[in-house]
């Protein structure tokens, strides 16, 4: 197979030779590799091929693990060859993303071969940042959500995110807050009825963000749940992927602001004509509902988990009440 892989790295990139180099991460629950090759004879120095292979035992990291869970999982990586080949090409510099240089189904194995975006220029993973670097993000985010305004996603999760509450039964039936429980599907609903969608990444999470040396420039990767959806799903959970409660109330607000101003601009420079006032009214009025449904995911998932604070329960338990 290590033959195999060789060879479709260089066709796939029009090298002379590729080599195997580092491995870069192992995917989750033991579902393959994502592998450096050094390339001899080709444009690019390097590139990356991200092999899936469906284990025959699975060991989840958090013992989530039963049929749905799998078939969710094959389902992602999937679409995410199905963004890549469809949907990534229509993504500027404004939100970055790898060029995929071919993808292929071997039997039950997935095989994509990706530029390296190390090599192309994004070479920084950040564990925290700064506001100027939030902002840089969130920047990333409103351009991808003003290029796919309105599209339907075809190929794609129907609803994107990885969390989304169809998927999530068996975290939904343990939850012991029994409000939220209830309260769970109108608040999906409420995201589901929006009247703006876009695509969402579905996974818009600090650690898919790679960063220019000098941190002017930012691109994304892993599109496994990229989908229909309110792009404050994304907003919600990036802001939460890098942000304390006590971050949250001093930055929050600003940052909003700054994210549906990148939105306006990035709007109008696409010519769209979407009604811009009634857009941000109904995604910000649906933004505290994005962060109850990720909230309702965590305390299901795994109640001791670092992203549930003060503030994200306090957000939930006023919304519930709402309801």
């Amino acid at each position: 197979m290590n033959e195999q892989l060789n060879e479709m790295v260089v066709k796939a990139t029009g090298a002379n030779v590729a080599e195997r180099g580092e491995l870069i991460q192992s995917l989750w629950s033991g579902y393959g590799e994502i592998v450096r090759y050094t390339l001899s004879g080709s444009d690019a120095p390097s590139a990356v091929l991200k092999h899936v292979i469906f284990p025959s035992e699975v060991n989840h990291p958090r013992g989530w693990h039963n049929d749905l869970s799998h078939r969710r999982k094959v389902k992602s990586y999937e679409v995410e060859m199905r963004w890549y080949h469809d949907w990534a090409g229509h993504c500027d510099d404004s939100c970055r993303v790898p060029h995929c240089f071919a993808s292929e189904t071997i039997g039950e194995e997935h095989l994509m071969v990706l530029e390296d975006l190390d090599a192309a220029g994004f070479p920084l993973r950040r564990s925290t940042l700064d506001p100027d670097a939030v902002r840089l993000c969130l920047h990333w985010l409103a351009n991808f959500h003003a290029t796919f305004m309105g599209a339907q996603p075809d190929g794609l999760w129907p609803t994107g995110t990885y969390w989304h509450l169809a998927t999530r039964p068996d975290e939904l039936a343990v939850m012991d807050d029994e409000a939220l429980r209830d309260a769970a599907p109108v608040i999906d609903s409420m995201l589901a009825n929006a009247h703006f969608k876009t695509l969402v990444h579905g996974d818009a999470k600090l650690a898919n963000f790679c960063f220019s040396a000098d941190s002017g420039s930012v691109a994304a990767v892993d599109f496994q749940y990229v989908g229909g959806g309110c792009g404050m799903k994304d907003v919600a959970y990036f802001l939460g992927s890098c942000l304390d409660d006590k971050q949250h109330d001093q930055f929050e607000a600003d940052l909003l602001d700054d994210y549906f101003a990148a939105l306006r601009s990035a709007l109008t420079d696409r010519q769209s004509d979407v009604d811009q006032d009634a857009l941000e009214k109904e995604w910000r009025d649906l933004f505290p509902v994005a962060q109850t449904d990720f909230y309702r995911f965590l305390v299901g998932w795994m109640p001791t988990h670092w992203k549930i604070n003060d503030y994200n329960k306090q957000v939930a338990l006023e919304l519930v009440a709402r309801l």
